[in-house]
């Protein structure tokens, strides 16, 4: 990668840093949720049905939102969505600290979906363009990596306010710093340009054109794709706090040790599974850690490990449930050419979240009957063996794969 980067435009380097600037933000403001759940349902006597329906409900706002921002992308410009999107996601994020019940937390949490959303389906095609095949996957990887470290400062963060402020103000305070970074990211956005809106222009094509019979396929596994991956992650993080304080009987303190572990072996996950995905192609690459999630959610929540066992039980898990958003980025920017691109990435990645936006609300509402791990297990188990089966039947779609964008003179390594 670090050859790409030393022979890449200015505007490419400036795309890589604000792309991953703006996935930090999304993968704070993702994980903002899951870490207050605990103090929400103490302080508004929330059951684990709302507490997951909330979480399901932002997932249907953010696929609705990231479907549209990848249309919007094919057929105007791709770094006007981006701003467009990082802005609203920013306020609406802020305005969730104001929330004074669970029905104003439900609204607010999907205005901020929609916005969410958009960043990956505009932001993922957009570097994908600026990148050689040879490096996507490892680049791409990098890109993804940003979300472990917005997890991570939003951790730390949380855990900072928790110490220092009331729980019911720490959980507003947490939200309202999360517009803070977006400043920062908007400003970054100047002087990118959209490497291949000549070309749309030249080639306009329908959103419909992703179900053309030569894409179809594509787009149905894709889709699917799209939802073993989401459904399986979701229905592990965003009650994972929740099962290391309540099953694991964890304090706040210990839980934010593991969560931590959990967070570091998921930033490794995305890099490896960058550098993989170039190594032995997108969807093998992908089977692989959608195989080894299986082989290591099970054990995690099932087996009667305590605390250490469960501290070193996590870093195989945060690990390989990375790697699968981390390879989906490369994998669905070379199965569709330029024109359809965005609607195509944006189409897959977020259809599947809409349906596995039932998965956090099923978990919660079964785990009353079965369990809270046994809930996770059933639910997150069957997404990723979608994954798995979904991505080995799809095609390897960079050996066809046109010209993106005209690559600079390549140093050798």
């Amino acid at each position: 990668m670090r050859a790409w980067y030393r022979s890449a435009s200015p505007a490419g380097r400036r795309a890589f840093w604000t792309t991953i600037g703006g996935w930090t933000r999304e993968g704070a403001d993702a994980q903002i949720y899951g870490l207050v759940l605990p103090t929400l349902t103490a302080l508004w006597h929330l059951t684990a049905g709302q507490g997951g329906s909330a979480a399901s409900a932002t997932l249907v706002s953010t696929a609705l939102g990231g479907w549209l921002a990848g249309v919007a992308s094919d057929r105007w410009d791709r770094v006007a969505v981006l701003r467009f999107t990082i802005a609203w996601y920013a306020v609406a994020t802020a305005l969730v600290g104001f929330a004074t019940g669970f029905g104003s937390l439900l609204a607010l949490r999907c205005l901020q979906g929609v916005g969410f959303g958009g960043e990956w389906a505009a932001g993922a095609v957009l570097i994908s363009e600026y990148v050689t095949t040879r490096y996507r996957g490892r680049v791409l990887g990098a890109v993804q990596s940003g979300w472990a470290v917005g997890w991570a400062a939003t951790l730390g963060g949380y855990a900072v306010l928790v110490a220092v402020l009331p729980q019911a103000w720490a959980w507003r305070a947490v939200f309202w710093l999360g517009v803070l970074p977006a400043l920062l990211v908007l400003a970054l956005r100047r002087g990118i340009a959209d490497p291949t809106a000549a070309q749309r222009r030249r080639e306009p094509a329908s959103p419909s054109g992703i179900f053309r019979p030569g894409l179809l396929r594509v787009t149905v596994l894709g889709a699917l794709l799209g939802l073993g991956s989401h459904g399986g992650y979701y229905a592990l993080t965003t009650f994972l706090p929740t099962y290391l304080h309540t099953t694991r009987h964890l304090s706040v303190m210990s839980s934010g040790g593991h969560l931590a572990v959990f967070i570091a072996a998921s930033f490794l996950g995305y890099l490896a599974s960058g550098w993989l995905s170039d190594r032995i192609g997108r969807r093998r690459n992908v089977v692989v850690f959608a195989v080894c999630c299986l082989l290591t959610l099970l054990p995690y929540l099932l087996l009667p490990l305590g605390g250490a066992g469960t501290l070193v039980a996590g870093a195989p898990l945060g690990f390989f449930s990375a790697g699968i958003p981390g390879g989906l980025g490369a994998l669905f920017a070379e199965l569709y050419p330029a024109r359809v691109r965005g609607t195509g990435q944006g189409f897959c990645y977020n259809l599947g979240r809409i349906v596995s936006a039932a998965f956090p609300a099923l978990v919660g509402f079964l785990s009353g009957r079965l369990g809270l791990a046994a809930s996770i297990a059933l639910f997150a188990g069957l997404a990723y063996a979608l994954a798995a089966v979904a991505a080995a039947c799809l095609p390897e779609g960079r050996e066809a794969e046109p010209p993106l964008v005209p690559a600079p003179a390549t140093a050798s390594g």
